[in-house]
């Protein structure tokens, strides 16, 4: 009975599920915590006319198709960011799990730090926020977590979460020093430092060019194509690039990240 109840936990599928639930989930803290409600309470209700959503119409990814992305009650749209939150929360947590394999490390450290840069990056695309409770609360997670992780340990969080801070810091003083604007907030700083605290030293640095480079031409892009003079004032959120960069080394690891930079 106790092999059978390990099969099941260690299983891949069980990743995928438990990420599309997770995901489930995160929907509401997305929709909540930037207007500082309650996660827990009331249940998942719909956001125009409030009716209680049943259980049989909460599965993720599979209700919405199944109510063709309407809420049963008033008939008006879901958003079709609820179904791909909890996809991508789902194949996330699937990944984590082929690429590091099964331990309980899993459910302590690799996959709270996918849901909550899951719950971030989608936070940050609607509202230009990424809230204290998110980033700093995964600094905490970081930290205290990497002792178990082997070849890491605190000491390489530390440096990684110290790096990341000091680093930005100094990034966002001299660039409204030169441009004149705020071009980092607070929250793209604590969100390195918590970052840092998982990826290391070697991680922050591999961080910060990837989310530069793909900023950058997301940026140009953006301001040619909506015809905005000075570039320099263009304004999108960068926590979402910061939080691909950190993926791709967080799961690639050194390897390709030196063939990234070495690209012969």
């Amino acid at each position: 009975m106790t092999e059978a109840i390990f099969i099941v936990f260690a299983s891949p599928i069980f990743a995928l599920v438990l990420g599309l639930l997770i995901g489930s989930f995160l929907n509401v803290v997305v929709v909540r915590l930037p207007q500082k409600k309650s996660i827990v309470f009331p249940p998942s209700q719909c956001t125009s006319c409030k009716a209680k959503i049943r259980w049989w119409d909460n599965i993720p990814v599979v209700s919405y198709i199944f109510l063709l992305g309407k809420c049963r009650n008033c008939r008006k749209k879901i958003s079709f960011r609820y179904p791909v939150i909890e996809l991508l929360t789902g194949l996330l947590f699937l990944t984590a799990r082929i690429r590091f394999g099964w331990s309980p490390l899993l459910f302590i450290h690799d996959w709270p730090f996918l849901a909550l840069l899951v719950a971030i990056t989608f936070i940050d695309l609607e509202h230009r926020i990424i809230p204290d409770s998110l980033s700093l609360g995964g600094l905490v997670l970081g930290l205290t977590t990497s002792w178990f992780v082997p070849s890491f340990g605190l000491s390489s969080a530390l440096i990684g979460a110290g790096v990341g801070f000091g680093v930005f810091y100094l990034l966002a003083w001299g660039y409204e020093k030169y441009s004149g604007v705020m071009g980092l907030g607070g929250g793209d700083i604590k969100l390195l430092a918590m970052l840092g605290s998982f990826v290391g030293l070697g991680g922050v640095y591999a961080t910060i060019l990837i989310a530069s480079v793909f900023g950058s031409l997301i940026g140009i892009g953006w301001g040619l194509v909506t015809g905005k003079k000075g570039l320099m004032k263009v304004s999108i959120p960068f926590g979402p690039f910061l939080v691909f960069g950190a993926l791709y080394y967080y799961f690639l690891g050194e390897i390709y990240w030196f063939q990234f930079t070495n690209p012969i």
